[in-house]
């Protein structure tokens, strides 16, 4: 179990990714407009009424920038970790931490439904899933997971020279605090540092990509039941 978290989330497989400060200078503007952007359009997207069709299509305008923020920073990459002598694409590694992260987030929403606050910032997120579509909100989870990670653990990620894991977790946060939801934001933080040590070991997006979803989706069906 050490060994293979180890391999997934802190050894650092070789890669020749490499920027010109140009590149760098570039990816680095995108980002911030983007990411200013994505904060203000998530915000505005979570106070929609709930049940109403304006949701969704706030949220998947919220995907689309994280995407096309993504995209035009510069090259994303899919990433490999070890696996023995070697290297892979992480499939089966992400989607596995992503469900035991989602495990242990249910398992502190036992203790938060106790406290009347905390509880109501988490029901106010779930009233868009009880009160819209199930496919529909299925959909565009899963969408803005995959553009979450697009943008934040591949744009934002390789604009940073220095202490990536740290500054795109808070800035993911920040970003996420945007809805005005604290519950968000905590679980953004969580979230944020082990998808951003799976970008750092395997210096791509595929495993986060596929913990956020494993983990966004298994929220997004289990919190209902507590809640």
């Amino acid at each position: 179990m050490v060994t293979w978290l180890r391999r997934a989330l802190w050894d650092v497989v070789p890669r020749d990714h490499r920027s010109t400060q140009a590149e760098l200078r570039k990816r680095q503007l995108v980002t911030a407009l983007f990411v200013v952007l994505g904060g203000v359009v998530l915000g505005l997207s979570l106070r929609i009424e709930p049940g109403s069709a304006w949701f969704y299509v706030g949220t998947m305008a919220l995907a689309a920038v994280w995407t096309v923020g993504a995209v035009a920073s510069g090259p994303l990459h899919l990433g490999r970790i070890a696996d023995g002598e070697v290297q892979r694409r992480p499939v089966v590694t992400p989607i596995v931490l992503g469900l035991a992260l989602a495990g242990i987030f249910v398992a502190g929403a036992l203790i938060v439904r106790e406290v009347p606050f905390l509880g109501d910032q988490v029901r106010s997120v779930l009233d868009h899933a009880d009160q819209g579509s199930g496919p529909l909100v299925l959909l565009v989870t899963t969408a803005n997971g995959i553009a979450e990670e697009l943008f934040f653990r591949g744009a934002a990620y390789a604009a940073v020279p220095r202490y990536p894991v740290a500054i795109t977790t808070v800035a993911y946060a920040i970003a996420t605090l945007a809805t005005g939801n604290v519950m968000l934001a905590f679980a953004a933080l969580l979230l944020g540092v082990v998808v951003g040590l799976e970008r750092r070991a395997s210096g791509g997006i595929l495993g986060p990509v596929l913990t956020h979803c494993a983990w966004s989706t298994t929220m997004l069906f289990a919190l209902p039941l507590i809640f």
